[in-house]
């Protein structure tokens, strides 16, 4: 039973990982061109999402900050999901809908990029700090699973993991993040 559970697991993320392989790249390469554009400009990357896209929003953040895979000047990103006075203090005050939005609408610039995370593409609280983003002038990028949903909808640039299992699509989003940031990584290295 496990040894079936594990090898099922790793041909339904491989399958999706050459389904988003095959797929068309501009989604993913216009994000990452996005993203270099604002921080080669002097703005921000601000990320978000819940649970483990929090995570991920976490880790991106992480990566540009300190380095992905080679030495340079440190790069602009912030997760919107590690503060949790903020966190806590919107969601009583406000809505737990408002956590990212009103972080957005404090830190955001025209400009900076925000890149709401959600696997289901519905997050209300997603959907409205891309909003809140959108009504800035700031690039708006959304990384979805499903059909993408309101959060793919109200992006300008949606990258889409087309699958309805929750797992898998957080398999495929760690890899095309990790691309997106090999190739602003890349982009600063060489500029």
């Amino acid at each position: 039973m496990s040894a079936a559970l594990l090898r099922s697991a790793f041909d339904e993320t491989i399958a999706l990982h050459h389904r988003v392989k095959d797929a068309d790249p501009r989604p993913v390469l216009d994000a990452a061109a996005a993203i270099v554009e604002a921080l080669g400009g002097g703005g921000k990357l601000l990320l978000f999402g819940n649970g483990g896209s929090a995570a991920d929003a976490q880790h991106v953040a992480a990566e540009l900050v300190g380095r992905f895979t080679r030495e340079r000047v440190a790069l602009a990103a912030m997760a919107l999901t590690t503060d949790t006075s903020v966190l806590t203090g919107v969601g009583n005050d406000y809505a737990f809908d408002r956590v990212f939005a009103r972080q957005v609408e404090a830190l955001g610039r025209p400009g900076d990029v925000a890149l709401g995370i959600s696997t289901s593409g519905v997050s209300p609280n997603v959907v409205a700090a891309l909003e809140a983003a959108r009504a800035l002038r700031m690039h708006t990028i959304a990384l979805t699973g499903g059909d993408g949903g309101a959060v793919g909808r109200i992006a300008a640039i949606h990258v889409n993991v087309p699958s309805d299992v929750t797992a898998r699509v957080q398999e495929v989003h760690r890899t095309l993040l990790h691309v997106m940031c090999d190739i602003v990584e890349r982009r600063v290295v060489d500029r």
